[in-house]
């Protein structure tokens, strides 16, 4: 794949592109979109996917697929960008970065071009309709919470009667003070868009001007002995107030902001969203997105962007990002027309306020995406599905219900160390992750073949130990030798033919080629290689199968990296003990020991400390002092 040659229909289609702005589609030999793009040069930009010297991932991976390229003019960028988000919203290319869930978010809408406005859910905006809409929210649970508690301070029509004001007899919602009931004349239309108008100013984020107006409507009637109304007055305070100390004040008090940034994960990314209106932080949101592996941090942004705000009720007048997006320009000027005209700033802040708010909704984003991963990983419907869908794809006897991958981790060919991390059921099971130091390579340069090699030989033979030593277990003991005895469903090593020919040698040698299924997973195009076939397996790409296969592969790539690190750390405070004069293995084993490994610790340790380690003298803590510069 690395000597990839477009075929001649692409290459027709290449020499022919127009140099005009617009919308280009590459489709797979099925015709299913894979990806769409826009362009303010589509000959620049498409011929761009295919030039040898553009080794991006992700360009890699959509080229490799694409059987045919088709192209939209729009006659300038705008439509472009306008074009390419409905496209994109349409078929949802598995290449694009989407959001993940099909589902629309909730808004609340307050129906304003009827007499008596209504407050209500919905999950459809039409700004033709006259209505005003807030939101969205991500969930609708919190949509109903936040009616609930609007409804206590400004009560509202929930009934589909026509309103006269001479019915004879209100609902029981105007019993429970939930209503005003216009219907029979309690409320006049002015009093109740009044309080419909504090209801809209609390969503807008002006819930201080609201407390304030009530506040001296409250006095007003103290002062005219009206105390029922004072009294109704009171109890809207309470509320408003409630309301007002979650809209914490975060910026300068005329800021009106969407403050947006992400955490990416392998295959996963959550992009976390702060609503600032009138400088206060009136909601939060989150957006889990897909098709954000090997996908650069503009890239990510642009896409939620278009996506996000192509139906969005309410822009703001500034949107505040982790990361300069590419087509800035074009976005402020769509933004500027949903806007009504009014101009919208695309901000990237490298320091002060803006950029604190950038980094807590950064943090944010990645505390919410372990927990989202954390849930993924508890969805036994998605478990199952998954194993039965690489079972099927990969020809297994079984279900993968045990699955174990092995990684490599190696700088220059130093500290080389093997990763096997263990997914049961489809869930990491960490207490049995292990790590192999390397040492046939030690001094011979890397070598990833042989690496692989030593790790699974020495599991297996632990595999092969287990077995011949194995004795019933003493009630209430832990079997060790269990995570060596346990064989596999499924083998997985990171990497392609190579890799997997070395795994199925290894296998050979211990007589568990029948036993034990084996596949290598090449992370450029997520191809799965079985032993014995000519042509990889690619597993639809958005299938639970092929995510819970990366999930493996990039849990045992993070195991081998963070053990490589320890390694390389030790070594390093290992050889600066070692250059000591009169300080050899054993003295250096039992200063790592009593000082709990920490080199500073040693640094900072006085020399009676120092000589109360066993074989430490006063003169050789003197040349440790010395030589760490304590």
């Amino acid at each position: 794949m690395a000597d990839y040659t477009p075929s001649e229909r692409i290459q027709d289609i290449l020499a022919n592109l127009p140099a005009d702005p617009g919308v280009y589609q590459m489709l797979d030999p099925n015709g299913t979109i894979l990806y769409v793009g826009k362009a303010k040069s589509l000959r620049s930009r498409v011929r761009s996917y295919f030039q040898p010297g553009n080794h991006d991932p992700k360009v890699l991976k959509i080229r490799h697929e694409t059987a045919d390229i088709q192209f939209i003019l729009t006659g300038d960028e705008l439509k472009a960008l306008i074009t390419e988000a409905e496209l994109i919203r349409v078929h949802k290319p598995r290449y694009n970065v989407l959001l993940k869930d099909d589902k629309r978010y909730p808004y609340i809408r307050v129906t304003t071009a009827d007499a008596f406005p209504t407050v209500e859910m919905t999950r459809r905006v039409d700004r033709r309709d006259g209505h005003r809409y807030f939101g969205p929210f991500t969930s609708a649970g919190g949509v109903r919470e936040t009616l609930d508690v609007l409804r206590r301070a400004f009560p509202y029509l929930t009934c589909d009667r026509e309103i006269t004001g001479q019915d004879t007899r209100a609902c029981l919602y105007y019993d429970i003070k939930l209503c005003g009931a216009p219907c029979i004349g309690a409320q006049t239309r002015d009093e109740y868009r009044e309080n419909i108008n504090g209801l809209m100013r609390v969503l807008s984020g002006h819930a201080q001007e609201v407390l304030a107006d009530l506040r001296a409507q409250m006095e007003a009637a103290a002062e005219a002995l009206d105390f029922e109304r004072a009294a109704i007055l009171r109890d809207r305070i309470k509320v408003v107030a409630q309301i007002s100390s979650r809209q914490r004040l975060v910026s300068d008090i005329d800021a009106d902001q969407d403050v947006i940034a992400f955490a990416q994960e392998g295959s996963d990314a959550v992009v976390q969203m702060f609503l600032i209106r009138s400088g206060r932080l009136i909601g939060s949101e989150y957006f889990a997105l897909t098709g954000s592996e090997d996908t650069g941090a503009a890239d990510i942004v642009e896409g939620f962007l278009t996506q996000f705000y192509q139906d969005a009720a309410d822009i703001p007048r500034e949107v505040v990002l982790p990361a300069n997006v590419q087509e800035a320009r074009i976005i402020e000027q769509w933004l500027g027309d949903k806007r009504g005209g009014k101009k919208v700033k695309l901000t990237v802040p490298k320091r002060g306020n803006k950029r604190e708010l950038v980094q807590l909704a950064a943090q944010t984003a990645a505390e919410k995406l372990q927990i989202l991963r954390a849930q993924w990983e508890s969805d036994t419907v998605k478990q199952e599905a998954a194993l039965r869908e690489i079972q099927e794809a990969l020809s297994l006897p079984r279900p993968p219900n045990r699955i174990e991958c092995f990684d490599i981790s190696t700088t220059q060919g130093t500290a080389i160390v093997a990763s096997r991390v263990v997914f049961a059921q489809g869930v990491p099971r960490k207490s049995e992750y292990r790590r192999f130091n390397i040492r046939t390579v030690a001094h011979e340069g890397s070598d990833d073949y042989q690496s692989i090699r030593e790790a699974l030989t020495r599991r297996f033979q632990r595999h092969a130990d287990a077995v011949a030593n194995s004795r019933p277990t003493e009630p209430g003991k832990q079997d060790h030798d269990e995570t060596w005895r346990l064989l596999p469903d499924l083998l997985i090593v990171d990497g392609g033919k190579g890799q997997l020919g070395v795994a199925v040698e290894v296998l050979a040698g211990f007589g568990l080629t029948e036993r034990v299924p084996v596949a290598g997973l090449a992370k450029q195009f997520e191809e799965v290689f079985l032993p014995g076939r000519s042509h990889s397996i690619l597993l639809p790409r958005r299938s639970e199968g092929l995510f819970l296969l990366q999930r493996v592969r990039d849990e045992a790539h993070r195991f081998a990296i963070t053990s490589h690190r320890q390694r390389r750390a030790k070594a390093g405070l290992a050889s600066q003990l070692e250059d000591v004069p009169g300080i050899g293995p054993q003295r250096r084993k039992a200063l790592l020991k009593a000082f709990d490994r920490d080199l500073e610790a040693i640094r900072a340790a006085s020399v009676e400390e120092l000589t109360a380690v066993p074989g430490i003298t006063r003169e050789i803590a003197a040349n440790l002092k010395a030589a760490l510069g304590g």
